[in-house]
């Protein structure tokens, strides 16, 4: 396996006008479904799942890598003073279920949701969604649904469907062999056509992403220092060191 810094080298030397031929070949429209922003179910369930005795539903909430820095702008996107805890929460994974909560060591933060799982920024009015922060959304939404095969990067939810080689040649790999430089996941606006522009922009944001991807996992890895947590204690690792789920550094 290929270091972080290798990974992060590839990164910086990727080709915006590459990824936009990969990204045009692929397609892409979003509908406003909504299914990126929510839980696979929702409060009792669209696919007929049942709802747990305090509306909750079943299945994992909706989870979206969020960077300390895009928690500290959604915090204030619009003028609004949310507070952390409205934004973010630790990534679930790692993480065990105690006699009180959740507990342990994690290292990512994931986008808040709200008591069904979906994104706490998620609205939705007629089958139609909107993202209410939608100018100050993290990277992993504004990409979505793709991703670069790079190690060290995250992929989003949803399986890989597609997936075109850097040449931006038009020849699709196998949806699961890894070797396509852009991979298109789960979505029904993929296929559909996109304009020029919107290909680049989405590049650059992909692009983007996978450079911050790897650099904060460099920054995990160099501010990381083991902790034994106590009984009910949840601590995050990012890049900028131990914090508690409320964002404070951790003493």
């Amino acid at each position: 396996m290929e270091s972080l810094e290798t990974e992060l080298d590839r990164a910086r030397d990727l080709d915006v006008a590459e990824l936009a031929d990969a990204i045009e070949t692929i397609g892409f429209e979003c509908t406003r479904c909504g299914a990126c922003c929510k839980a696979e179910t929702g409060c009792g369930g669209a696919d007929g799942t049942a709802a747990d005795d305090d509306g909750s539903k079943s299945a994992d909430p909706h989870t979206a890598t969020v960077f300390p820095d895009e928690i500290r702008r959604l915090q204030a996107s619009d003028g609004t003073d949310y507070d952390f805890r409205d934004v973010a929460r630790p990534m679930p994974y790692g993480l065990t279920e105690g006699p009180d909560g959740p507990e342990g060591e994690t290292f990512e933060w994931a986008l808040q949701t709200d008591g069904c799982g979906d994104c706490t920024f998620y609205e939705e009015t007629g089958g139609t969604g909107a993202c209410t922060v939608h100018e100050d959304r993290p990277l992993i939404c504004r990409t979505y649904p793709f991703s670069v095969a790079l190690g060290g990067t995250t992929q989003p939810m949803g399986e890989v469907v597609d997936s075109v080689a850097p040449e931006g040649d038009g020849e699709a790999d196998e949806p699961d062999d890894g070797s396509g430089m852009v991979r298109a996941h789960e979505c029904e606006g993929l296929g559909r056509d996109i304009s020029r522009a919107d290909a680049k922009e989405l590049a650059a944001a992909l692009k983007e992403r996978a450079v911050r991807e790897l650099e904060e996992a460099i920054g995990v890895r160099e501010q990381y220092q083991p902790v034994e947590t106590a009984p009910g204690e949840v601590v995050v690792h990012d890049s900028e060191g131990q914090k508690r789920p409320d964002g404070t550094p951790r003493e």
